[in-house]
């Protein structure tokens, strides 16, 4: 049940000493790494021994994960390559990783940009259960969080933005579409496919339908309202349900407003639903710029490094 070894590749537009140094300094590392919340040097080794670290990763609850490794500087004069050889292992009975290596590389690139690269491998405890979690839950979430940590490493050298401020967008921008999702998701299946709604059945006939049009058109929009909470979460990186759902909202209220405006002065009316589901769109939309990403990476070896 052997598992591939985690492969991130990504092309930065900036300099080896650059990415070097937020790379080896551990206060700048641990800002943009998701993988770890904090990386402790122990004093400095002899020469030509490994640093020794420490690290600490919270998973969230109160429960935090340690573990121990060491690195060492690998140097090419010829082109500029630089590298680093790491060992890492915990002791720590929550961690899944029980001991593991893995490298860094900085390669410069004729165009000015350099190439950031990693690849690492690791073995797990708690037997044939441990393998299993990790080949399909431990893994990929590994895999992903390192290529989306090595986007957000690349908006800091080229666009300037911390990551923290990467961070917060990011998490801005999720909680805004994913509550779009809900929301359309719910207002497509309880009130128009589940259960026939008194008043959206109301406001209907008021736009000139009858019962039966209207109940034809209620599960026509109930499954469209579906589809778009689905499409805000399966393509999540596209902006056009956004979009979509910030041009909808102004019409939807005319609407209202123009075929049944008794409704506009009643409780959890479409005035205040609409605004809402209008302002977490814009946010969703404003806080969709210069986001992390991981599809950005190279996340398999290429034949020619294998």
């Amino acid at each position: 049940m052997a598992s591939k070894s985690v492969y991130v590749q990504i092309d930065i537009c900036g300099s080896v000493e650059r990415v070097w140094e937020l790379t080896q300094t551990p206060h700048l590392h641990q800002q943009w790494d998701l993988r770890f919340t904090d990386i402790t040097y122990l004093p400095p080794p002899e020469a030509g021994k490994p640093q020794r670290f420490l690290y600490t990763t919270r998973i969230g609850f109160g429960i935090t994960i340690c573990g121990e490794g060491e690195t060492v500087e690998i140097r090419n004069d010829i082109g500029g390559l630089r590298s680093s050889a790491l060992k890492f292992r915990s002791d720590d009975l929550k961690s899944l990783i029980l001991a593991g290596s893995g490298y860094w590389k900085y390669v410069p690139l004729p165009d000015g940009r350099m190439r950031f690269v990693t690849g690492y491998d690791y073995e797990v405890r708690f037997g044939i259960l441990g393998r299993l979690i990790d080949r399909f839950v431990f893994r990929p979430i590994m895999g992903w969080a390192t290529a989306w940590s090595f986007d957000r490493l690349r908006l800091w050298v080229e666009r300037g933005i911390p990551p923290a401020i990467t961070m917060q967008r990011s998490l801005s921008h999720a909680t805004a579409r994913v509550a779009l999702a809900v929301i359309w998701l719910y207002q497509g299946i309880i009130p128009k496919l589940l259960f026939a709604s008194p008043d959206e059945l109301a406001m209907l006939r008021a736009g000139g339908f009858s019962d039966a049009a209207a109940r034809v058109v209620r599960i026509g929009m109930g499954w469209a309202e579906v589809a778009l909470g689905l499409m805000l979460l399966l393509v999540w990186r596209s902006r056009w349900p956004v979009w979509l759902t910030l041009a909808l909202m102004p019409l939807a209220t005319m609407g209202v407003a123009i075929t049944s405006p008794r409704f506009l002065t009643m409780a959890f009316n479409p005035v205040a639903l609409n605004a809402s589901i209008f302002a977490l769109a814009a946010i969703a939309m404003l806080q969709s710029i210069d986001l992390p990403s991981a599809r950005r990476c190279v996340r398999r070896m290429p034949q020619e490094a294998a």
